[in-house]
């Protein structure tokens, strides 16, 4: 197998200002290394043509492979082609069936006539190919030059990540000689990426083929299990003994595959298990139910939710007493417990779940510092209360706590099942 290395180009002046996230470099870096090919260099430049053309150059003289990503469009600061062109001293010409291929049908599918500036997008740099591009008006291009391969793929991840997937990631596996390349991946939640990355450390330090890929979230883990076989077949037997191995170590924390999030999980055991649930958020301001709520059959489960936020809100709609919030706080282990019992029965669930906190970044106090939150779930037989003392800012503080609330519900909901 041909040893590859790739280096990624982001040009656009937006990225350096901070006005959009360069999440091309991750999302590339990612699957590149999945399959098995090391990305070396990062790199983002402005809309300058000779800062462009010197990243460009530097790009060519030192990787196989320059993924570019941006300045396709048809403006006069889209100057990617121009400056791929001049940086490998290669002609830049216009193509009037590249144009007709290629651009004007996207305007044809909207209803619209594709303007002369939309010309520029057709202009081809050397004997590139162009990669058609269904979800926007600029084509990529692909271009073999003395040995090296270069892409340009538009800017939007919405039409970058599709012309990658469909039309780059074909070209790089036939360069690699693989026929078959799979991937499992496996979710944990409750440990931390230093602590798991520990316990396998040797299966980290000693992989080949497969390799094993950590990549740490909110609040969670996974790790990508990547195989090149000759087949699927071959590929998940060479999967399955390091995957057994990973679960023997920390599967206590396993929750889940692939496109698996917390959420999901929570409302497929949900519903497995014929169960209703309803929520009371205070902290998270219904960012739990959301989670829920962004995967079809949620209806199936979900009977309702309370942004419980004020307290008065949380005394008329949910019955939590006057008393027990003058008494505890809002923020305590009896008013989340209150909480999701009296959601539980306003809304006639199975199961409920209350959340009360301090998101910050004021509020905290050092009894009740902030990060420091309550959650509650209720069912037919009991009502189990605990806590968690987040770090991080407002935002993570919210997500982790969703996370947590969900999770818990699900392992709740598993127990119950026995």
């Amino acid at each position: 197998m041909k040893k590859l290395k790739a280096e990624l180009v982001a040009v656009g002046t937006e990225i350096l200002l901070g006005q959009i996230d360069n999440s091309h470099a991750r999302y590339l870096s990612t699957d590149l290394a999945a399959i098995g090919v090391p990305v070396y260099f990062h790199s983002s430049v402005g809309d300058n043509l000779d800062r462009v053309v010197a990243t460009i150059a530097l790009a060519m003289s030192r990787s196989d492979i320059v993924i570019v990503t941006g300045g396709l469009g048809p403006t006069g600061d889209d100057l990617t082609r121009d400056a791929v062109a001049k940086a490998l001293g290669l002609p830049l010409t216009y193509d009037e069936e590249a144009f007709t291929t290629f651009v004007k049908p996207y305007f044809d599918r909207i209803g619209r006539v594709a303007k002369p500036i939309q010309q520029s997008q057709a202009r081809r740099v050397g004997t590139a190919t162009f990669l058609p591009n269904l979800r926007g008006t600029a084509p990529g291009q692909y271009l073999v030059h003395q040995e090296k391969h270069i892409f340009l793929l538009p800017g939007p991840p919405l039409e970058m990540r599709p012309m990658y997937l469909e039309q780059v990631r074909p070209v790089l596996m036939a360069l690699l000689g693989e026929t078959m390349i799979t991937s499992r991946v496996l979710r944990f939640f409750g440990i931390g990426e230093a602590d798991a990355e520990h316990q396998l450390a040797d299966l980290l330090r000693d992989q080949t083929n497969p390799t094993i890929a950590p990549l740490a979230g909110e609040g969670e883990i996974l790790f990508r299990i990547t195989a090149k076989a000759k087949d699927e077949d071959s590929a998940n037997a060479l999967i399955d003994p390091v995957s057994r191995e990973i679960l023997s170590r920390i599967g206590q924390f396993f929750y889940g595959y692939e496109q698996d999030s917390i959420a999901s999980v929570a409302l497929n055991t949900l519903v497995k298990a014929g169960k209703t649930v309803s929520f009371a958020e205070s902290c998270t301001g219904g960012l739990a139910t959301s989670m829920l709520v962004d995967f079809p059959g949620a209806s199936r489960t979900l009977k309702g939710s309370v942004v419980a936020y004020a307290d008065e809100v949380k005394a008329a709609m949910i019955d939590v007493s006057e008393d027990e919030l003058a008494q505890y706080g809002a923020v305590s282990e009896q008013v989340a417990k209150s909480m999701a019992i009296g959601t539980r029965a306003r809304f006639g669930t199975d199961y409920a779940v209350s959340i009360t906190g301090i998101a910050g970044p004021d509020g905290g106090t050092e009894q009740k510092p902030v990060g420091l939150v309550y959650f509650a779930i209720a069912d037919a037989t009991d009502c189990h209360v605990f806590y968690r003392l987040f770090a991080g800012d407002r935002a993570q503080i919210r997500l982790r706590s969703a996370k947590v609330a969900l999770h818990a519900l699900f392992q709740r909901v598993n127990e119950n099942r026995g």
